[in-house]
């Protein structure tokens, strides 16, 4: 990973802003003129919809603006408080394999929470990262999905820090009615979006090296 550019933005960067830079970065990553990017942001408050929404997942549709993200999945929430870390990433190099990606990209949410120790697990069936709330209450606290284009990934990963849980009402997250959303804030962890920045970069030069 010694070649990957890594971005960090203040500020809430506009969704516009960032689909843009990630279509044109992945088309120069897949011509070669461009090296693999790891770009860490917060969004002002809104809703997307991955290629796989349902319409009426969508409980409050005048609440936020509603983007059309074109990565798999169903309806996510971004916002403050938010680490997105939307990686950009030449799957050509790495045996063409989005599956062992997609691992890799949920091992970096599990090893980043576990440095805060927060047991973060995958569930057969669902998407994202969950932590076990005991009594059979499980909640959602990091999301996943991507985009490959001529094999290079864009889009990525989400984790709760310190994000209004209550902007979550607003959809179905990921289609699941059945099981809630937290952070590391809502589980006692006060930790800030630069603690958990410290780790990602740890995590991800170890899972990807």
């Amino acid at each position: 990973m010694t070649d990957i550019e890594w971005k960090t933005s203040d500020g809430l960067v506009p969704y516009e802003d960032a689909l843009a830079f990630m279509e044109a970065r992945a088309a120069a990553i897949a011509l070669g003129d461009a090296d693999e990017c790891v770009w860490l942001l917060e969004h002002p408050p809104l809703y997307t919809a991955g290629t796989s929404a349902d319409s009426t997942d969508l409980v409050d549709p005048d609440r936020f603006p509603v983007y059309d993200a074109g990565r798999g999945g169903q309806y996510t929430y971004h916002g403050p408080g938010q680490r997105v870390a939307y990686f950009m990433i030449d799957l050509s190099k790495r045996g063409k394999d989005l599956r062992k990606f997609i691992y890799d990209l949920e091992d970096v949410i599990i090893e980043t929470l576990a440095a805060f120790q927060v047991k973060g697990e995958r569930r057969d069936g669902r998407v994202g990262v969950w932590v076990d709330r005991g009594a059979g209450r499980e909640d959602k606290v990091a999301a996943i999905g991507v985009r490959v284009k001529k094999w290079v990934s864009f889009h990525g990963i989400a984790i709760n820090v310190e994000p209004d849980l209550t902007h979550f009402t607003g959809i179905v997250p990921c289609g699941i009615t059945q099981h809630g959303v937290t952070s590391l804030v809502d589980l006692g962890i006060p930790v800030t979006l630069d603690d958990v920045d410290v780790v990602i970069r740890e995590k991800v030069a170890e899972i990807f090296s």
